[in-house]
């Protein structure tokens, strides 16, 4: 039997949708489903512009690409809108990635990059080594602690 270290998550940070229309995929979450406002915001070296919507301790990134022919705007061509990665939160995104390197899994980020979200830092797993989904793991500047229930 394989030994594996557990990966220390704090949470399910958030949902990341890839979406065409932000303003349209917006009011979805927000009027519809209720979801609290969020501030949008534009990651030139991630090729996205979106915005985080929260509903108590669950949150949905809504994102979409900023140019026409970056990989978010391939991937969106590709697989049309839809849910595009779960993303952990962890205390240590550095610590975080050794872990996955030393039980093999397969990186798509080598180091940890400045995520979308002003005090973020992300990195990607690949989906072959996740069950086939795209994980994100997100170091932020105010670790969650949790709601003591």
């Amino acid at each position: 039997m394989e030994q594996f270290t557990t990966l220390p998550l704090l949470r399910v940070h958030h949902l990341g949708v890839l979406v065409d229309d932000l303003d349209a995929a917006e009011r979805f979450y927000s009027r519809f489903l209720g979801f609290g406002a969020g501030e949008r915001h534009e990651s030139p070296e991630n090729d996205v512009r979106g915005i985080l919507l929260d509903l108590g301790d669950s949150m949905i990134e809504l994102f979409t690409p900023l140019t026409p022919d970056g990989r978010v705007a391939q991937a969106l061509a590709r697989r049309g809108p839809g849910l595009h990665h779960v993303a952990y939160e962890v205390g240590d995104v550095d610590a975080a990635l050794e872990l996955c390197r030393a039980a093999g899994i397969e990186l798509i980020d080598n180091e940890a990059r400045p995520g979308l979200h002003a005090g973020w830092r992300v990195a990607f797993l690949h989906p072959r080594s996740c069950g086939g989904v795209l994980t994100e793991l997100v170091e932020t500047d105010s670790p969650w602690q949790g709601t003591g229930l």
